[in-house]
């Protein structure tokens, strides 16, 4: 099989981050990597910290993380009155979670295509208030129209208090029509957290024209910040009812800076995020996406190619924008969490590289991503080594 043509490389990409030059790193949406120049700006802020924490954490803080919180909430079309600052999205689902004041009868709606962490966030409040959880089957070929009417058929109005939908799911790298999935929920009056961990960066949005009454999303992942930094963005009717995990001395200020303040927290990482979109635009914001969307693309048609996957079968669940494409593993192979964790484990460690193995509706799947720092000859020299190791027990 003749496989097309990878993207032209970004000059010098590579040289702008730190990662072992031994290892293929092909899972930039696990955690992300960050630029050099980022952890430079993070450790300059560190250092002036720890000249004086006093003088840092007393004198003008909350103000500069409001600053921080602006620019990041205008890259995303969020309101920045409506956007608070967290340290990654299961913390913001969280968030939500406990604020909604859950009872007994109620359920919260999911899809099966949800992020684990998610789930277990979901179902200890569940256990915790009473309340029931349910999953809607979404078939990965399903089309937008079709998901649609998955939810607005699964949704029960009076019972149903939080429908959670993925702008763009970690296990299946499926893209979801979550403006439109917004729009069936709020006919039938059921509010929507949209869990867009892997958007900010990697596709452009306009967190306002979603429509949602809470998104989460991670600047950690794509968009070059340093870990730890998310952004939870709620609308207008619910930020009185918001309640942090943590109460803090910024209490009284309400949303968002309760959410925010969480005393001797490290809060360089948030303060360093915008150098990581700075990073990003200087090497150009559509560049970089267009070149990820098409080595990934290259990727999984090379690897599926040696796993004897035919193209027509390889799914394109996210389209042609997604920097992460999934490749079906062969029968019987990492079709559990244990047996996934394993392989991928075994990947890094005879291989040199770092992928995602997912167990998702009975099968093993390779998720592969693309960043900057990749190139063609990663994934080409994986699918070489790779079929052998699966052969072996």
């Amino acid at each position: 099989m003749t496989v097309a043509r990878p993207p032209e490389p970004i000059p010098g990409a590579r040289l702008l981050f730190s990662l072992d030059p031994a290892v293929s790193y092909l899972n930039h949406g696990a955690f992300g990597a960050v630029p050099i120049s980022v952890q430079r700006a993070q450790q300059r802020l560190r250092d002036e910290m720890e000249s004086n924490p006093l003088r840092f954490f007393t004198q003008g803080l909350a103000e500069r993380i409001g600053h921080t919180r602006r620019h990041l909430a205008t890259f995303l079309g969020a309101d920045p009155d409506g956007t608070a600052l967290v340290g990654n999205a299961t913390t913001g689902v969280a968030v939500v979670l406990q604020s909604l004041g859950l009872r007994a009868g109620d359920e919260v709606l999911t899809t099966d295509h949800g992020y684990g962490a998610v789930g277990f966030s979901i179902e200890r409040e569940c256990r915790r208030t009473g309340a029931g959880t349910r999953a809607l089957r979404v078939p990965l070929t399903a089309t937008d129209e079709e998901i649609v009417e998955i939810v607005r058929t699964g949704l029960r109005p009076g019972r149903t208090r939080l429908l959670v939908v993925d702008q763009l799911t970690s296990p299946t790298a499926r893209l979801f029509p979550v403006a439109a999935v917004v729009q069936v929920a709020r006919e039938r009056g059921v509010p929507v957290l949209v869990d867009a961990a892997h958007v900010p960066g990697m596709l452009p949005v306009d967190v306002g024209a979603v429509g949602a009454d809470f998104w989460v999303g991670n600047l950690h992942k794509w968009a070059f910040a340093p870990r730890g930094t998310a952004v939870l963005v709620v609308a207008p009717p619910w930020r009185e009812r918001i309640e942090p995990l943590v109460v803090s001395w910024e209490q009284g200020a309400g949303f968002p800076g309760n959410v925010e303040w969480q005393a001797t927290l490290d809060y360089t990482g948030w303060l360093s995020a915008p150098a990581g979109l700075y990073a990003l635009r200087s090497l150009g914001l559509d560049r970089v996406r267009a070149h990820n969307a098409a080595l990934a693309a290259y990727g999984q048609r090379v690897v599926g190619d040696a796993l004897g996957v035919a193209p027509a079968d390889l799914p394109d669940p996210g389209g042609p924008a997604v920097a992460m494409r999934i490749v079906p593993l062969p029968p019987g192979v990492a079709t559990t969490l244990d047996t996934a964790r394993a392989l991928r484990g075994r990947i890094a460690e005879r291989l040199a590289a770092e992928v995602a193995v997912m167990a998702w509706d009975g099968r093993g799947w390779l998720r592969l991503c693309a960043q900057v720092y990749n190139s063609a000859e990663e994934y080409e020299r994986l699918a070489v080594r790779l079929p052998p190791l699966l052969a072996r027990p």
